[in-house]
């Protein structure tokens, strides 16, 4: 890793406008807000719409080409002095949660954008170009797979895979990306041809309460917890609650409910990074005097290595096989496996030398969240930057951050993209 250019005259005390930034961030909350203060634009409709040309105008005025591919992923490019190296890259996505807040997505993009016009108002010239971007559908909240544009783009999965998925009413992510005018052309991820990048930046907000527990700004962010999701099936016989003795029952919900407790307790013996969650539990017929017949729930396992999801695998399993009884049957499907994803140890390294250049300590910390950084980094070198968020919450109308915390990481991401780049010094914009 060249860390030579760090002390470049260009690069000296070079710092992004943290009242810009927090000024694009509050215009852009104003797309889709929402009455207790949060913001609900979900992907792909027209207040998506309004929040990319948003983004889009805001990049042109700092000179950049704007493209746009054939599943909606935009970029906005700054040039280099030598357009030949592969760009340096950041972003994340503008869409968000039906009940969302302003800083998820929208600061690593707008995070990202600071970054080019901090640099346009320097007159400073990078040697690679950097480019900015804004992933399509990260949330999955109107269409799944989650994470999509970007999925696409590495090869997740096809193209026609996600173009043909379907919101609740039926409009297709094609029709939907004709709706608001951002169908783009090829190429749509790299394996049809689609740059890779030199370096991906993201920063992000945490999602999570560590760093603020820590009372550290920055996080450098090592990888990203691996997933394994299931669904759970218990099978028994419904029955009226009253003429029905109890050892004479079939009751799905009593080895349902052990199952959850167990869940927990895996997860509970692979610390500190194993997750589990029960998050949705069906009971079939739900009736108060009858006794449940059938039981249906989510498992959510997350681990920082795959042999520790394999481990939580097996432990799921044998708590499956010593809930065997009579007239029970427990069904257990997998639907999603994401592998734990480490992020390039060279670019880890420069966001840490990056927070001590605009002096401010860091912790190492591993993302228990997806992000659109996890699939790019599939396809070249990436990190992410963590900021606190307030008490963690994230997915919420009441999702916070300090300005001073934005303002703090988008100087890293700045001097961080600046080391990876490199500087054409003397270079006017």
């Amino acid at each position: 890793m060249d860390l030579s250019n760090s002390s470049s005259p260009a690069r000296a005390g070079l710092r992004i406008d943290g009242a810009r930034l927090w000024q694009r961030l509050m215009a852009m909350a104003r797309i889709g807000a929402t009455p207790r203060g949060g913001v609900c634009r979900l992907a792909l409709t027209d207040l998506d719409r309004q929040g990319r040309e948003l983004f889009m105008q805001w990049a042109r005025e700092l000179g950049c080409t704007l493209r746009t591919d054939a599943i909606g992923n935009l970029f906005a490019r700054r040039a280099g002095s030598d357009d030949s190296l592969p760009a340096v890259a950041t972003g994340s996505h503008l869409d968000t949660q039906p009940t969302g807040g302003k800083f998820d997505g929208n600061y690593g993009v707008l995070a990202g954008l600071e970054v080019l016009a901090t640099l346009a108002g320097a007159g400073v010239r990078t040697r690679a170009p950097l480019e900015v971007c804004v992933w399509t559908n990260e949330e999955g909240s109107r269409f799944v797979p989650v994470m999509m544009g970007s999925g696409v783009y590495a090869g997740a999965f096809s193209l026609e895979h996600a173009l043909a998925a379907q919101d609740a009413q039926g409009t297709t992510v094609r029709q939907a990306l004709a709706a608001i005018g951002q169908a783009g052309g090829p190429p749509s991820g790299v394996a049809d041809g689609a740059p890779r990048f030199g370096a991906y930046f993201e920063a992000h907000i945490e999602q999570g309460p560590v760093l603020e527990d820590a009372g550290i700004t920055i996080g450098a962010v090592t990888g990203a917890l691996g997933q394994r999701w299931y669904d759970v099936t218990v099978t028994g016989m419904e029955a009226h609650a009253g003429p029905t003795p109890m050892a004479l029952r079939r009751d799905a919900l009593l080895p349902a409910t052990v199952l959850m407790q167990r869940v927990n307790a895996i997860a509970l013996a692979e610390q500190p990074h194993g997750r589990g969650t029960v998050g949705s539990v069906t009971v079939h017929p739900n009736s108060r005097n009858v006794i449940p017949g059938r039981v249906k729930f989510t498992v959510d396992f997350r681990h920082g290595d795959e042999a520790g999801l394999a481990r939580m695998e097996a432990a799921l399993h044998a708590a499956v096989a010593g809930l065997a009884a009579p007239g029970i049957d427990i069904q257990v499907e997998q639907v999603v496996h994401f592998p734990p994803q480490p992020f390039d140890a060279e670019l880890v390294a420069l966001v840490r030398h990056a927070a001590a250049q605009v002096g401010l300590p860091h912790l190492d910390v591993v993302s228990g969240a997806g992000h659109d950084a996890v699939y790019v980094a599939r396809t070249a070198p990436a990190a992410m930057i963590f900021i606190p968020c307030k008490d963690g919450i994230s997915h919420n109308e009441i999702e916070d951050a300090l300005p001073e915390h934005i303002t703090a990481g988008a100087d890293v991401l700045l001097q961080a993209m600046l080391a990876r780049a490199g500087v054409a010094e003397g270079a006017a914009v």
